[in-house]
């Protein structure tokens, strides 16, 4: 039976609840907002898929990839919308025009992060660009196997630990199954997401706001974009697009708008602070994920491939199953061939993980007083250890 004591051992993928024969696993939330399974001793049987399933007890072997791609695709209103080269939504059409359904990240009505499935291209929309969230899998392993045994082709994109976790959980390689995975920093807490956007959509017309004394009703979220290239693909910038009315009935709208190094959410996220402790010791890094294709942003490129880059977005690509060579020349798209080595300097994370930040526990003990409270917290503690390893190196001691 699965019980987890270290909770770095848990990457959250939801391979054991989805295995098991009694459903006796529930995926709970703990304090700082990430799911880990639960196991009902009374209902158990003792049978061990659970563990059996396991990515991080069962990890798979680091690989080399056969190819390697800078990419781009072709439709430029594509490319702009997505992340980085609109790889994702290209590998989703193709199934898609196969007859096939496409698995993927997605917001639900309530702005938090969830994997769901689309069979029309209009779907597809809601799952492209990054979403800086741990992905709530609910029945997604579950769903993709009843497609999988009706012989329908199936896109499934996930983190490396998802990729892992979803292999593990179908013992068998599957043809029609073509899984990719995504280049991952790490994933942030659910809750600490939540607490952000309660506190920055208050502040745009929600209780005590300061807008409601203007006569303005209260404005909805509209669109988030982790990724908007309004200031370029490698300055990206953080938005999100408010919509309301006034309590005269006009329209209006607001765009919170700011580079990814200045907003709060997104400095905590970088600085390795609101991650999932799994993340720091990722056992899906290297191939290990035993996806067919991993892709990922070609940071970097302007140095080893300058005249491909129009800072609008350059995919990196890499193809680690002949089913996935075979699934790339059945692709229109921009590419050159490049080396490993070129798109590894500028990522690291395609093969490490990040080091835990020395205040992550800190954050997370003061984020029951809210987002702010915790960011706030944490940054001026940041600020104090480097004012004070600074007046001590003057001092000379």
């Amino acid at each position: 039976m699965i019980e987890i004591t270290d909770k770095s051992q848990c990457c959250g993928c939801t391979a054991c609840a989805s295995v098991c024969p009694k459903m006796c696993i529930a995926m709970k939330e703990d304090e700082e907002g990430f799911l880990y399974p639960e196991a009902d001793a009374s209902l158990c049987i003792g049978c061990g898929l659970c563990e059996n399933v396991c990515p991080v007890l069962h990890q798979g072997d680091a690989r080399k990839p056969l190819a390697v791609y800078a990419a781009k695709n072709r439709d430029e209103n594509v490319r702009m919308a997505s992340s980085s080269g609109g790889i994702f939504s290209l590998l989703a059409e193709r199934v898609i025009d196969d007859g096939g359904v496409a698995f993927g990240a997605r917001f639900d009505d309530n702005w938090e992060v969830i994997h769901d499935f689309a069979e029309t291209k209009e779907k597809l929309v809601a799952f492209r660009g990054s979403k800086y969230v741990q992905s709530c899998m609910e029945s997604c392993f579950v769903q993709a196997k009843r497609f999988l045994d009706g012989g329908r082709k199936v896109l499934f994109t996930g983190t490396s630990c998802q990729i892992a976790g979803l292999k593990n959980y179908l013992r068998k390689d599957y043809e029609n199954l073509l899984a990719v995975d995504v280049v991952c920093h790490g994933v942030p807490s659910p809750e600490a997401w939540r607490k952000y956007l309660k506190e920055i959509s208050a502040s745009q017309g929600g209780e005590n706001s300061a807008l409601l004394c203007g006569n303005y009703a209260e404005r909805k979220i509209q669109k988030i974009n982790f990724r908007s290239k309004s200031t370029g693909w490698k300055k990206y910038s953080f938005a999100l697009a408010f919509t309301g009315a006034s309590t005269k009935g006009e329209q209006n709208a607001v765009l919170i708008s700011h580079k990814f190094t200045e907003d709060p959410y997104m400095k905590v996220f970088l600085s390795n602070i609101s991650l999932r402790p799994s993340c720091y010791s990722c056992p899906s890094k290297a191939g290990k994920s035993q996806s067919d294709i991993t892709i990922a942003d070609f940071w970097g490129i302007n140095r080893v491939m300058s005249e491909f880059d129009d800072d609008k977005g350059v995919s990196l690509v890499l193809v680690y199953s002949e089913k996935g060579m075979q699934f790339c020349k059945s692709l229109h798209w921009d590419k050159k061939v490049a080396d490993y080595s070129d798109g590894l300097k500028s990522n690291m994370c395609l093969e490490k993980s990040v080091a835990m930040h020395i205040n992550r526990a800190y954050f997370f003990r003061k984020l029951s007083k809210g987002f702010n409270t915790a960011y706030m917290a944490v940054m001026e503690n940041s600020k104090y250890r480097r004012f004070r390893r600074f007046l001590f190196r003057k001092m000379g001691i």
